[in-house]
């Protein structure tokens, strides 16, 4: 079976979302390795090789076959202005039939949070799969004291859904998440009550 290349490209007012690059690996090294502690109290264990060339290669190849086989979105975050690598966003665990849904997972570098641009990836992302790949429900799940990306999710249109339990290893550790999810039709929390 031939697979068709996808190339994806999302562009925003201050961004340009698109799929990992071979050469983009200096870039996201030393801002990984930059932003370590920033990172690592909300993100699984990184593995010892986590910032390693064999490492990221792995990555752009899985990339590139999760796009092609629709399982998955991973795209970087690159500010238009510089081209300056900011962080990664992904669309993952992309479920159709009767689900038609996804998962979100980002994260951004030190020096570029509270600006404002993940906020503008997550909805220009958001907006991409409900309205070019025909999904119904987007999912995320973040700590619960990451008041940062619970304030993030819920600006960018999320409503809180839950908790699961043991949710993800962080850091060495099964932690209970908060769950969100933005809906394509959402109603909730409306009412037709005074119409």
């Amino acid at each position: 079976m031939l697979l068709v290349r996808r190339r994806i490209r999302l562009e925003t007012t201050r961004l340009t979302l698109r799929a990992p690059l071979h050469s983009d690996f200096r870039d996201w090294s030393s801002l990984r390795d930059s932003s370590r502690d920033f990172l690592t109290r909300w993100e699984p264990t990184w593995s010892s090789d986590h910032l390693s060339r064999k490492s990221f290669t792995n990555r752009v190849y899985w990339s590139q076959r999760a796009i092609t086989n629709g399982t998955a979105m991973p795209l970087f975050l690159v500010r238009r202005e510089d081209q300056a690598l900011l962080g990664a966003i992904t669309l993952d665990n992309i479920r159709r039939g009767p689900a038609q849904a996804g998962t979100l997972g980002y994260w951004i570098g030190a020096p570029y949070a509270r600006h404002g641009y993940m906020r503008e990836a997550i909805l220009a992302l958001v907006h991409h799969a409900f309205t070019k790949m025909d999904l119904s429900r987007i999912e995320a799940a973040c700590l619960p004291e990451n008041q940062a990306s619970r304030g993030l999710l819920e600006s960018a249109g999320f409503k809180y859904e839950g908790v699961a339990q043991s949710y993800l290893q962080i850091n060495g550790r099964w932690r209970t998440h908060v769950l969100y999810a933005a809906l394509r039709i959402d109603r909730r929390g409306k009412s037709d009550a005074g119409l």
